[in-house]
């Protein structure tokens, strides 16, 4: 049975992170951010550069242990002392803004190395399910080239499939396109938009307005650590409660024309 925390559970919370704070010697990146993810939500975090939104994906990932504050990925409390961390890892998929792909595998091997290795299956069906999840990001044709015969946004499709193939519960996305050339990053957003209209849970850290608009559940803008406006994409956008919000998206949109 599901424990009860300050923000509440339920059958369709897969994320609920509470009070989490973490601080890097005198820096206190995080200052007590609470959030609420449930099956099948797109939400979408903003804000400039430092303000603790890769470290609050990182808390989430175990990749980093938060200073106080409790996460929960459905029942589960992953900062709980003798949580197992392996596990959980295979239940969240990360897509990294550097595509973190081994250079000696050929896409087709990269997508196939977690679930030999970490779910245990037959190569033969992590075979068919790398190439299953290979030609959902539509590289089915790619699935014998290296990465250094790949594009940037190829690549980081490849990745995409490597999270999908471990069928996890939650995806999470640290600015995706970011390291792309303007014209690759369509195609990464393409698979990501799709992703989303089939229900898959994804948190996604992203600076592309445009993404946010048409496909999160909830936009969440945080500065300074902290949670400081969050809301439906429309209410965001014409009516935004908090001046510096309005503030950070009119200069945004100034800079990447959306």
């Amino acid at each position: 049975m599901e424990r009860e925390g300050e923000m509440g559970g339920s059958m369709d919370s897969v994320l609920r992170v509470e009070d989490v704070h973490k601080t890097y010697g005198d820096t206190h990146v995080l200052r007590g951010v609470s959030l609420r993810v449930d099956r099948g939500q797109t939400k979408v975090v903003i804000g400039p550069s430092g303000t603790g939104k890769s470290t609050l994906l990182r808390c989430i990932n175990c990749l980093t242990t938060p200073d106080s504050g409790r996460v929960w990925l459905g029942d589960t409390e992953i900062t709980a002392p003798r949580a197992e961390i392996n596990a959980i890892r295979a239940r969240i998929g990360f897509v990294f803004q550097s595509f973190n792909l081994f250079t000696h595998l050929t896409a087709l091997g990269n997508v196939r190395i977690g679930p030999m290795r970490v779910l245990g299956l037959r190569k033969a069906e992590a075979t068919r399910l790398a190439e299953e999840e290979l030609r959902r990001v539509g590289l089915g044709d790619k699935a014998s080239a290296y990465p250094a015969q790949l594009s940037g946004g190829q690549q980081q499709r490849v990745s995409i499939a490597r999270a999908l193939a471990m069928a996890p519960k939650l995806i999470l996305f640290d600015e995706p396109t970011s390291a792309l050339d303007p014209e690759l990053i369509g195609e990464v957003l393409e698979v990501m938009v799709a992703l989303a209209r089939e229900g898959m849970t994804m948190l996604v850290v992203s600076h592309e307005m445009g993404f946010a608009r048409s496909v999160a559940d909830e936009i969440l803008f945080m500065e300074h650590g902290v949670i400081v406006e969050q809301g439906a994409p429309q209410a965001l956008f014409t009516s935004p409660s908090h001046p510096r919000t309005g503030e950070f998206l009119r200069k945004i949109t100034e800079l990447y024309g959306e």
